[in-house]
């Protein structure tokens, strides 16, 4: 039991330094088109922003799933990555079909990876709004500035 929990605390921080890192290029990356990201037209660069964005979140959770997959694959617990891969998005997304289990002896890294994955959902969610966010007021104090010279 110990080392089923020390073992998914660090494929869970492995994860979130994944999410950390992604966020972290993220807000640089668009730190450097601040200033085109502001100016006129607004609306199909949110829509460049939107897209981007959420390709980017796809590669963080699929990294964070590729993180388990390969730790499961690695222990021995599965005979094919496929298997491992099906298994840590199934838990990743909280799905739980239940139709490929963990054998017993290590059945908490289920709980854990779907706890991991609960997690880096809300934070993706919460990188999604902020960067919409931090683009679109950028935007609107750009309209107010040429609106009030």
């Amino acid at each position: 039991m110990v080392v089923q929990i020390a073992l998914g605390t660090v494929l869970m921080l492995v994860s979130f330094l994944i999410s950390a890192l992604a966020f972290w290029a993220l807000e640089a990356l668009m730190s450097r088109l601040r200033g085109w990201l502001i100016r006129e037209p607004h609306r199909p660069k949110l829509t460049l922003v939107l897209s981007v964005t959420v390709v980017w979140v796809l590669g963080t959770v699929s990294a964070g799933v590729w993180v388990w997959a390969l730790a499961l694959r690695a222990l021995g617990i599965f005979d094919t990555m496929e298997a491992s891969v099906y298994f840590a998005l199934v838990a990743f997304t909280t799905l739980g079909f239940g139709d490929v289990l963990l054998p017993q002896d290590w059945r908490l890294l289920g709980g854990m990876a779907a706890t991991n994955g609960l997690l880096s959902m809300g934070l993706m969610t919460a990188m999604l709004l902020e960067v919409l966010r931090h683009v679109r007021i950028g935007q609107l104090e750009m309209n107010r500035r040429e609106t009030d010279t």
